[in-house]
């Protein structure tokens, strides 16, 4: 069991994400960082001066910013259970005969159609990172070592409240420049952020439900 509890306890201390607090993550130095999901852009339909707007504008709201960004995209296999549970119970729920029968041969189909070939789905998104400037950093860190001792849970939270105020400002940013773009965003929430986590440091796990509860103020542990 001691072993065991070492093994788990080494892993955990590779993971930099320290909690996830109202959809931002807090990484265990302090950083916070939000995450956009981004929609895809049907860039090869466009005309050859679409394209070349699209790629300066791109290329413009890059040069604008002042902070850095971070663009990854996840692939993963497209897990189509869901799709089939609720076909499951549509069947069990079909009275004629005949759609029965119908509904019974789309899901065979689907079933087989998805064995055979590997669909892959995939998702784009942006981090967004803040960290506290370095001169107030050195502030808090004499404050806490040769001042009035450490910060009281209300001047914790005021601080992390300062400096989410200065995330959302970048946020917005960001999400103004994409939108020049043609790309719409969306910021990922607490329970998205976690099964975000989760998959990316479980990816041996994808097909396992996330036993996670959305909460306004979640830990993430292994």
């Amino acid at each position: 069991m001691a072993a065991e509890q070492q093994k788990s306890k080494a892993a955990q201390d590779f993971i930099p994400v320290e909690e996830v607090r109202g959809g931002v993550i807090v990484l265990k130095d302090g950083t916070l960082v939000s995450v956009l999901m981004a929609s895809s852009l049907n860039f090869a339909l466009k005309s050859a001066e679409e394209q070349e707007a699209t790629l300066f504008q791109f290329q413009s709201f890059l040069n604008s910013l002042d902070f850095t960004i971070q663009l990854f995209v996840q692939s993963r296999k497209l897990d189509i259970r869901p799709y089939l549970t609720l076909l499951e119970e549509r069947l069990v729920a079909q009275t004629d005969d005949l759609m029965r029968l119908q509904v019974r041969g789309y899901i065979d189909f689907i079933r087989e159609f998805t064995d055979r070939q590997n669909i892959m789905s995939k998702h784009f998104f942006i981090v967004i990172p803040y960290r506290e400037p370095l001169t107030r950093t050195s502030e808090t860190v004499q404050r806490t070592f040769f001042g009035a001792g450490s910060l009281s849970a209300k001047e914790k939270s005021i601080g992390f409240e300062e400096q989410r105020t200065q995330l959302e400002q970048r946020v917005g940013v960001v999400e103004q420049g994409l939108t020049r773009c043609g790309i719409r965003t969306t910021p990922l929430d607490t329970e998205s952020v976690i099964e975000l986590l989760f998959k990316e440091f479980n990816p041996g796990e994808l097909e396992k439900p996330i036993s996670a509860t959305a909460q306004s103020d979640v830990r993430i542990s292994t």
